[in-house]
């Protein structure tokens, strides 16, 4: 047997083996040690970003101005920022849907701001709009073969619109107003979108204010011809919003926070990518694509609000006789909640 120890060179060798092996053991420990820390961290992350609980949401019936909405879902916006939303309500105007609100039967939805506004001002809803959806897209339109050429030639004539206090109504009668026609001259009666294009064609109604697509529908189906566009009565006027809870901001803000990147994410998207956005519009609406092309070339998709032209709105509707409020300007601020759209457009 060799002894080690008479041999300087062999024990070197063996004690090098040795501490070799201690040291791959001493640096085994800390790379688990890491790797169960990352695991960790990365496992953390995700619950954080991830919201079991069901957010219910509403938007409004076949309205192109709500395709953020319907961008979001196709496109697993929402699902990417954690978020577990269902569609809870689709409603064929902005006061149904409001009700909804009122009721607690929904947590976040997207409609008009006019409706939203006397909801709002009248005590009837406790929400926050956190978000625009667009500018703009809506029309008068006339029926084809309606001698009307100008706004004063709808004196005595039947105008429909989506229901009272909606964007279309404020619009209408801001477009009176502005060439001095008494409403009282006009019969403005209340029809749901899908049902403007038919009376227009078998004459029940001369005229009527909506949302896109229908104009455009109306247009296409050689129904009728619009007479002014929304952006030519009001240039930049603001229209959809997106609305949360006042309880869900106030017990959840990172859930709204998930909801209006998700919703900013849609408009880029949409702004990106008109063709993919197209196709989802023609999914959600059941329209023909040159119909949904032709609506799209009339809104204006931006997530930030312009507040100088809530303020007008606000304004408009008191003057009206919807709402009542005492400082225009204070409810025109404190009815949005900036703070998530502001971080998004400073990135």
């Amino acid at each position: 047997m060799e002894n080690i120890f008479l041999k300087p060179g062999k024990w070197q060798k063996s004690n090098l083996k040795f501490k070799l092996a201690r040291s791959r053991n001493y640096l085994f420990v800390p790379v688990i040690f890491l790797t169960f820390m990352l695991i960790f961290f990365v496992s953390s992350c995700t619950k954080e970003k991830s919201f079991p609980e069901k957010i219910r949401l509403g938007y409004l019936q076949s309205d192109i101005h709500q395709l953020p909405a319907f961008v979001a879902l196709e496109q697993g916006f929402f699902k990417s920022e954690g978020l577990n939303v269902e569609v809870a309500g689709v409603f064929p105007s902005g006061p149904e849907e409001m009700s909804a609100f009122a009721s607690g039967d929904l947590d976040v939805g997207y409609v008009g701001i006019s409706p939203f506004i006397t909801a709002r001002a009248n005590g009837k809803i406790q929400a926050v709009a956190v978000a625009q959806c667009n500018a703009e897209g809506s029309a008068l339109v006339v029926a084809k073969k309606e001698p009307v050429s100008s706004v004063p030639d709808l004196k005595g004539k039947t105008v429909a619109i989506p229901g009272h206090a909606t964007v279309q109504d404020i619009l209408l009668r801001r477009l009176f107003l502005n060439n001095k026609i008494d409403l009282k001259q006009v019969n403005i009666i209340v029809l749901k979108p899908p049902e403007m294009i038919g009376a227009l064609q078998t004459g029940q109604i001369d005229a009527f204010l909506a949302w896109e697509p229908y104009p455009s529908k109306a247009v296409g189906g050689q129904i009728g011809r619009v007479l002014t566009r929304s952006g030519q009565i009001w240039p930049g006027h603001p229209c959809c919003v997106l609305v949360v809870q006042e309880k869900l901001l106030k017990e959840r803000p990172q859930v709204v926070d998930a909801l209006v990147r998700a919703h900013s994410k849609a408009i880029k998207f949409i702004r990106e990518k008109p063709e993919e956005a197209i196709k989802i519009g023609q999914k959600y609406t059941g329209m023909d694509e040159e119909i949904i092309q032709n609506a799209l070339s009339n809104v204006k998709y931006d997530y930030f609000p312009d507040s100088v032209a809530a303020e007008e709105y606000v304004n408009l509707i008191k003057n009206l006789g919807y709402i009542s409020v005492q400082n225009e300007k204070q409810f025109a601020q404190d009815m949005f909640y900036l703070k998530f759209v502001e971080q998004i457009k400073q990135n």
